[in-house]
């Protein structure tokens, strides 16, 4: 049986606290990391907490951002279909998959934590000795995923994400729903960050895989890959 990975992207596309100002994927969170996987000969299923569409941020359309990576698949219908059909938690059987992979954006600030599904799949797959791996604000699907005896899937274990500094370099501090560094120090995890915002920082934790901001993607999914 070939390794298999589930990505999980999110089905928002506004923030709560202002309709107006649109979010969604970060294209390239999603594009670095299926074009490692590729590489490594993984297969690859896109999952979302409702399932359909996954809208784009559209500040990931941009520069820096909008590198090759993210143009070549915008560009290329079949691959942009994807996302307009992705896969529901409901139909996913954990026990096809060996790791788990979450994508960022602000986005899914809001519908990766309370998804339920997503919580069974990734402590399924984690309890089975797969790997969990999240980039940038993708540990927000991490938050309040137990493990069968109740703690924390987190807690105690080392990892990182975006951080509030990034948060209100990026203006958005008034617009997040919660500070998600603080949440998850709450929980017991042993955050840490880099020096320097924006810059490339991952973390392993045995088969707990975190990356800290868009830049940290290809580093995040190559160290996932290496553990499969």
């Amino acid at each position: 049986m070939s390794r298999r990975i589930l990505i999980v992207v999110s089905n928002v596309d506004h923030y709560e606290a202002d309709p107006s100002h649109p979010t969604g994927l970060w294209l390239s969170e999603l594009t670095h990391a299926c074009d490692i996987f590729e590489r490594h000969g993984l297969e690859q299923t896109i999952v979302s907490p409702a399932g359909g569409k996954s809208p784009l941020e559209p500040r990931s359309l941009k520069f820096p951002s909008y590198d090759a990576s993210a143009r070549s698949w915008h560009g290329d219908p079949a691959r942009m279909a994807l996302l307009d059909d992705t896969a529901a938690p409901g139909h996913i059987d954990s026990a096809d998959y060996h790791a788990i992979y979450f994508t960022g954006g602000h986005a899914v600030m809001f519908d990766f934590p309370g998804s339920a599904g997503l919580q069974r799949i990734t402590r399924e797959i984690f309890e089975r000795g797969g790997v969990v791996g999240a980039v940038c604000h993708g540990y927000c699907g991490l938050l309040d995923t137990t493990l069968s005896d109740g703690s924390h899937l987190v807690a105690g274990r080392k990892l990182t994400g975006f951080s509030w500094r990034e948060e209100v370099l990026a203006r958005v501090g008034g617009l997040v729903p919660y500070n998600v560094e603080q949440r998850m120090k709450e929980r017991g995890a042993r955050y840490s960050k880099a020096l320097l915002p924006f810059a490339s920082y991952t973390v392993v934790d045995g088969r707990l895989v975190t990356g800290q901001n868009p830049g940290s993607a290809k580093a995040t999914a190559a160290k996932v890959a290496a553990l499969l």
